[in-house]
Order: C-alpha cells, then structure tokens, then sequence
C-alpha cells in the first residue's frame, strides 16, 4: 500500500471542527452601511493615502499606495464617499491609519469581460498582480509579486499550491476549491508561467476527498499539467515548510526560502485572486471567509468586501447562539484573539470565530516530558527555548533556532503543564531582535 506523503517530523492532530461550516455554500454579503479599509493589510510597510476626508472613491480604484518594496496596494471595494480617516487596531494588534467609506445605494456590477494571458509576458502579468494588489491569502498576507519576483540566480522547478487548510474551523479554501476550482487551477497556471515553474503541484488534506476529486476532474478536462497530490491529514500540514517536504520531499534549510530549494508555495485563495485579478481585471477588494464556532447561530462562508466590521459579519450569520469566551481572527491555532466588534476584516482575514467557555486548567511548572519536543515540526526544543527567554537570556535563545519557530502552536497543544510557550517564542523574538 503506498505511504500518504506527510511531512516527516512532528505535527499534531486536532480536531478538526469544520463540521459547522463546510457544507455552506459561499454567499455574497449584503452591503454595509460603511467600511473601514485599513491602510496595513499585508506584510510589510503600511501603504500610503491617495484620498483624504470627503473624497468620492469607485468600487476598484486604488486609495492607497505601496509605500516600500515589501508592501502593497490598497483599493476600494465600493462606490462611496470617504466620511473619515481614523487611526484603528486590527485583529493582529496593528495599529495604522484607516479610510471610513459610505458605499452609495447603488453599486456597479463586476464587468465580465475576460482577458487573454497567454501572450502576455510573465514581467506584465507580474506587473498587474502588484497593480491591483495581490497579497498571499493564507494569513501570512506577503505580497505576491514580491514574492514571484524570481532573482536571475534562481530557478523554479515547482510551483505549489496550499490547499491544505490544516487550521480546525476554517472551511474558506475548502470552499473556494469546490466552487471557484476551475479558475483557481487557471490562477495557478498564470503562476506558474510568472515563475517559470517546470511543475505545479496543489496539496489537498485527504479530509477533503471531494476536493481531490473535483480538481483532478478539471485538471482532465482542461488538460492542465497539474498534479492533484493527497496528503496525510496532520497539523501544521500547510505551512510552506511541512508542505514542500510532503509534496517535493525538499527542506527548506534554516534562515533559507521555499527559492532556496527551487520552489514557489501560494495559496489556493490566492490563484484565484490571481486569476480574478489578470482575467477579469479586479483589485483585490472582498474575500472569502469563514464565520464559525460553537457559538455562531448560522456558520457560513461569505464573501465579503475587505473592511466589513466584525459586527455586520456576526448580524449576517444570525448573532450568537450562546455568549462565547473568545472571538478569534484566523483559525484557534494561530490566529488572533480580539474583542472589539467594530474591527475591520482585511485581505488575510480568513476566518472569524466565536467559540465558547473552555475548560480552565492550571499552569505547573515543566515536566521535561519531552512533548514539546516531538510535536515540533521544525525539529526544536520549546521547553529549553521557554527557559531561556523566560529567564531574560534573549540573545541565547535567538543562538538556539528560535527565529526559525513557525509560531504554530503545536507544543503548546502537547503540554501537560500547559505553558504559555507559542507566546513566550513571540515574545522572546520581539526582545531577542531589539537586543542585535
């Protein structure tokens, strides 16, 4: 019987909570009353304002401008008028200036015009995508034609696309999969003629058998060059290091990029991005994301435009069906907790979660039971690292990997002794990088 490929070391099993989601089909979420479009939604440098209080914007236009190398476009989702610009705190605790739009009684609807990117060039393609501000739709929010942009010295023999939503909760990609796959694998084409890759890869979790089988039906049709690959279901499958060993069996090694090992990783949520953005000419302006939990009277998948509040979300989906503990940004693994419900969604918003009271359990010292250790999929030692920031040895610490932790909370899953150990890591790099 053939082995399912999985990364080799660590990882941990969740359940996977996607029940209350998965079966929602994606629905468009009725207009808000107003938006607020952060200026520092992506990785890297905030962008810069292009519209001030009492301008009109148009549903696409860009409103603001990278500000850096590694930064992005931002654009507006509505037709509307700029009522304000105020300061705000996202779900990650970045704080950055905001516009506050009004969106018209009436707005556009998306032109349907196709365009060809066959003929294109990959410089023109990779222009557009920065254009209309292309971010990494995973959560991480990198910059796409940052991160497309192959040095002279580098080639790509394999672009991969994470499929994988390892996160518990999370159904957004999943759905995407199902509904937008056709025009996902066509993004992914574009990709790869971007980068030049020899090989495209998508790696689906094998809890999503469905997936598998729609795309590798599509992937006949269309006669794309596309390898479907199933992978072993374990967290933190789909982060880009798990998931290149899994599917080109390569290891990033450390301090190095999936360039290093001749790869490019992107999102599923991204090609299609990619292919929303070079085919039908759309900035990056509303996504996809996952409203669920215990605690949501009616979980579903919405497409919303990037700025929608936190509370016009939860109104959509019915409010809660019981006052949860915790609201939660991203996926319960490594995602943000936060508690304002005035706060925006942005493009690497990809699930809101309510969940409910949980058990209270009680921190202990460490048992050096060597959980931690075997849990980690970068090979680590958590417990040593805690110690050691823990005890204000920063600079040791940073000698000892600790930049190469993924920040996945798997040990922190494992302990027994339940420490506080994914954010004493995120604390001891903040301290560990102003001590150099």
């Amino acid at each position: 019987m053939q082995k399912v490929p999985t990364f080799s070391k660590g990882g941990v099993h969740p359940d996977d909570k996607k029940v209350f989601s998965r079966s929602q089909s994606i629905e468009r979420l009725p207009m808000p009353s107003e938006l607020i479009v952060a200026l520092s939604q992506h990785l890297g440098a905030p962008a810069k304002a292009l519209k001030a209080k009492g301008d009109t914007v148009l549903k696409g236009e860009k409103i603001g401008e990278s500000a850096g190398f590694i930064s992005s476009d931002v654009h507006s989702p509505v037709n509307g008028v700029i009522k304000e610009v105020r300061r705000v705190t996202l779900a990650n605790s970045v704080q950055c200036d905001a516009f506050v739009i009004v969106p018209d009684a009436e707005q556009p609807d998306q032109e349907s015009v196709k365009l060809d990117w066959k003929d294109q060039s990959s410089a023109d393609l990779l222009a557009k995508i920065k254009d209309l501000g292309i971010v990494g739709m995973g959560g991480a929010t990198f910059p796409a034609h940052v991160k497309f942009s192959v040095p002279r010295d580098k080639k790509v023999e394999a672009f991969v696309v994470n499929g994988v939503e390892c996160e518990p909760y999370l159904t957004a990609d999943y759905r995407i999969m199902l509904e937008k796959g056709e025009q996902a694998l066509e993004g992914a084409m574009i990709c790869a003629k971007i980068t030049g890759a020899r090989r495209v890869i998508v790696g689906i979790e094998m809890n999503k058998p469905d997936c598998i089988s729609h795309l590798q039906e599509i992937v006949k049709q269309k006669g794309y060059p596309i390898e479907i690959v199933g992978l072993k279901v374990k967290y933190p499958q789909g982060d880009e290091k798990q998931l290149l060993k899994a599917t080109i069996q390569r290891e990033i090694p450390s301090g190095k990029l999936p360039l290093d090992v001749g790869a490019v990783v992107a999102n599923i949520g991204t090609c299609n991005a990619i292919y929303e953005a070079i085919v039908l000419g759309k900035s990056l302006y509303e996504r996809v994301i996952s409203v669920t939990g215990e605690c949501i009277a009616n979980p579903k998948n919405i497409l919303a435009p990037v700025g929608t509040k936190v509370s016009d979300l939860l109104a959509f989906c019915g409010g809660f069906s019981s006052e949860p503990e915790k609201l939660v940004s991203g996926g319960p693994m490594m995602g943000f907790s936060f508690f304002d419900m005035e706060t925006p969604i942005t493009k690497g918003s990809s699930g809101l979660l309510a969940l409910p009271p949980q058990k209270k359990v009680r921190t202990t010292p460490c048992l050096n039971c060597g959980r931690c250790v075997a849990a980690c999929p970068i090979g680590l030692m958590p417990a040593k690292l805690y110690r050691l920031i823990d005890n204000g040895r920063y600079e040791e610490a940073m000698q000892t990997s600790l930049m190469d932790c993924k920040e996945c909370g798997c040990c922190s899953y494992v302990c027994p002794a339940h420490l506080p150990l994914v954010h004493t890591m995120k604390t001891g790099k903040k301290l560990g990088r102003k001590k150099k």
